[in-house]
């Protein structure tokens, strides 16, 4: 099964990609970090 962690790194980057910028691009960021966060915390 896929790690939840690997799923809030997808969705990051597809914020990235979504054409409101300033606010998708920080949304983008910071979601990106909580999964990298999720990662090294072992998360699921």
């Amino acid at each position: 099964m896929v790690r939840a962690s690997t799923v809030v790194i997808l969705v990051g980057i597809a914020l990235l990609f979504v054409p409101v910028p300033p606010i998708a691009t920080i949304l983008g960021i910071l979601v990106i970090l909580l999964g990298v966060a999720l990662r090294f915390l072992g998360g699921r």
